[in-house]
């Protein structure tokens, strides 16, 4: 695999929005035309080198392009956006966005990120090694469609309404994650039954899995106040990380005739 780096340089801006960081964007151009790819600062639009260094090798194909973001860029949206094969690596901070509308590839973030990062992700691979802001893998702002695909997995924490209308792929938390996880989860019109899973292996204040009309939520640490809308179901084995693990089965959200299994660990 080819990589390209963006070294960020010593220059001042209030917030950058580059989806033009993504390996289907870069592949097949020369360095210097790379540098010519515009990025916006508010209703400015500057060329991408004004604020990165850029240097290493581009590939021919995206499949065989990866991009390294050398250093911390928490004013940075929408890195890896759209992405379709390939891979992203950021060494630091990251802003809002990352892996927006992901269909495919490989993002890793070596910092933390902050809000909407992952939504209505299709497909791909998304290791956030610090923790994540609110609405990872969630929808857009006014619509009902979440993450339908993929697979993201956070080392740290995790902030509200992780995996939001979600309708497919898996979320791992291997931290805590504030309120309303898995709200509004859901098949959507033409999903198939493979369920979505969200995976929290610390804690919740609450609000797991309001609204939630299928799939799966696994909680392995405490949820302070549970939801009334769900009903005891028995108990059942699942294997978590390779570990199995004895849950008790919860069925919800019965406001919603939900079809929902909220799991927690006994």
């Amino acid at each position: 695999m080819e990589r390209l780096t963006l070294t960020p340089k010593d220059v001042e801006y209030l917030v950058l929005e580059a989806p033009v960081i993504t390996p289907d964007t870069v592949c097949g151009k020369t360095l210097e035309e790379i540098e010519q790819l515009p990025v916006l600062e508010g209703n400015t639009t500057w060329p991408l080198g004004r604020f990165f260094n850029v240097t290493g090798k581009v590939a021919d194909s995206v499949e065989d392009q990866g991009i390294i973001v050398a250093g911390d860029v928490p004013r940075v949206k929408y890195i890896g956006a759209f992405m379709t094969a390939g891979a992203v690596l950021c060494k630091g901070d990251v802003d809002m966005y990352c892996g927006a509308w992901m269909k495919g590839g490989r993002i890793r973030v070596k910092g933390d990120a902050d809000a909407f990062c992952a939504i209505q992700m299709e497909g791909g691979d998304i290791l956030f090694e610090g923790n994540v802001f609110d609405y990872l893998g969630a929808s857009y702002r006014g619509d009902w469609r979440g993450m339908k695909g993929g697979n993201i997995v956070v080392n740290g924490n995790a902030g509200q309404s992780v995996g939001e209308y979600m309708m497919g792929g898996t979320i791992t938390v291997k931290g805590d994650v504030g309120i309303n996880a898995g709200i509004h989860m859901g098949k959507g019109i033409g999903r198939k039954d493979t369920p979505p899973r969200i995976i929290i292996l610390g804690n919740s204040p609450g609000r797991v899995g309001a609204f939630m009309s299928f799939g799966h939520i696994f909680v392995l640490g405490k949820i302070e106040a549970m939801m009334p809308g769900f009903s005891t179901n028995g108990t059942e084995e699942v294997e978590i990380d390779g570990v199995l693990t004895t849950f008790q089965v919860l069925n919800g959200d019965h406001g919603e005739k939900g079809k929902g299994k909220l799991f927690v660990k006994m």
